[in-house]
């Protein structure tokens, strides 16, 4: 269990310990309080997206699926920065494995509240969300060892 909470919070690393390091550890959270967090996180999030599918029975409820749907991955991804850290988490999601992911997913959820606010083209929120769980699917696998390969053979395999 130690090793997991040190993979996760990002102590892995043996590295020389500096003001910055000692400041940032200072401050940080304990275990209980970060599986909390992630916890509450993960359920509000799981809670948006459920609210969203709900109000499409209402007559603008396609542009509050894709707010709520929205507000749910962005609640999502703010649960595991609670097991890595904020500055763990956003090096991780800018890596070279996953940075075209990562610009993917924020475009998408972008655009998916642009067309919903701004622009109130229906049709354009719920094309955004489709892509915005796409890409959030691409992202999540990338943390997956060996995930991305499995899905691009099979859908290599159905296409030949």
């Amino acid at each position: 269990m130690d090793k997991l909470k040190k993979a996760l919070s990002g102590d892995d690393v043996d590295e020389e310990q500096g003001i910055m390091h000692q400041v940032i550890d200072a401050s940080s959270l304990s275990w209980s309080t970060r599986i909390k967090g992630f916890i509450i996180c993960f359920i509000l999030g799981f809670g948006f997206s459920i609210l969203g599918s709900a109000l499409l029975a209402l007559p603008k409820g396609l542009i509050l699926f894709g707010i709520f749907y929205s507000l749910g991955n962005i609640t999502a991804l703010a649960s595991t920065m609670f097991l890595m850290g904020p500055w763990n988490q956003c090096q991780k999601m800018f890596a070279p494995t996953r940075i075209l992911a990562t610009i993917a997913m924020l475009g998408f959820l972008i655009l998916t509240l642009l067309a919903a606010f701004l622009w109130k083209k229906t049709g354009l929120t719920i094309v955004f969300c489709i892509f915005q769980f796409l890409s959030m699917t691409w992202y999540s696998l990338s943390y997956i060892p060996y995930a991305r390969d499995a899905v691009i053979k099979f859908f290599q395999s159905c296409v030949s």
